[in-house]
């Protein structure tokens, strides 16, 4: 049986920092969601953890991406793997609130090609970020939101919601870091697509070590910046 919606949850090297996440996950959706644990190699310490999961729940399964290391290439992967036309990207850090989901999912499937779950706008929260991190997201949010009118007040949240049609048709170009969600609400503004958000409370992760690399994949999240605004191909 076909999905309801799938989630993409990309992991690495979490060992079992990942069951907690994946526990609130499962109890947040509902029994017709595909869960897709992408991990970069069959080595990766989160696998056993979500297999002893996926024993007692069949909605959890691990998927071994083959495109090459990195979040970008994980979220490839995993959309070409989701079974749902609704595909939720999120992370197994335990940042982001699974309770938004559903309600993510339902704007797409009343036509949105994206729904972003906000930080920044009324009813969100970033809680625990580090200072320069959260300035440069929240400035890149609201001058989108303002001035490119993109439809969300937290473009660059990862934490979205896509029409799998959408995405199949605009592709990924990303293939390093976690611009990708960036990238595709920058391709829903320059083809004048309906982008949705709902408010979410963003909580700083308490177990393992950020995975992101704000010096090494800024200037990837400004060309998709500017490509919002109407500048670069």
């Amino acid at each position: 049986m076909t999905a309801q919606f799938s989630v993409i949850v990309t992991a690495h090297e979490e060992g079992p920092a990942v069951v907690k996440p994946l526990a609130r996950l499962l109890e947040a959706v509902g029994p017709s969601a595909e869960i897709l644990v992408v991990v970069d190699s069959p080595s990766d310490s989160s696998i056993p953890f979500v297999e002893q999961l996926g024993a007692s729940d069949q909605r959890i399964r691990v998927a071994i991406n083959d495109l090459g290391r990195g979040p970008a290439k994980a979220i490839r992967y995993g959309f070409s793997q989701a079974s749902s036309d609704i595909v939720v990207v999120t992370m197994a850090d335990g940042c982001d609130d699974p309770h938004q989901i559903e309600e993510m999912v339902r704007l797409v499937e009343r036509g949105v090609v994206v729904a972003a779950a906000s930080r920044y706008s009324r009813g969100g929260q970033q809680i625990g970020a580090p200072f320069f991190k959260s300035i440069l997201s929240r400035t890149a949010g609201i001058t989108l939101g303002l001035f490119a009118r993109i439809g969300t007040w937290d473009a660059t949240n990862s934490f979205k919601a896509y029409s799998k049609p959408f995405v199949e048709s605009v592709g990924i170009e990303s293939d390093r870091g976690f611009e990708v969600g960036l990238e595709l609400v920058a391709k829903a503004r320059r083809l004048h697509l309906p982008v949705a958000e709902v408010p979410t409370i963003w909580l700083e992760r308490t177990d393992g070590i950020s995975k992101f690399r704000l010096s090494e994949w800024l200037p990837r999240y400004l060309k998709w910046y500017l490509y919002a605004f109407g500048l670069g191909k």
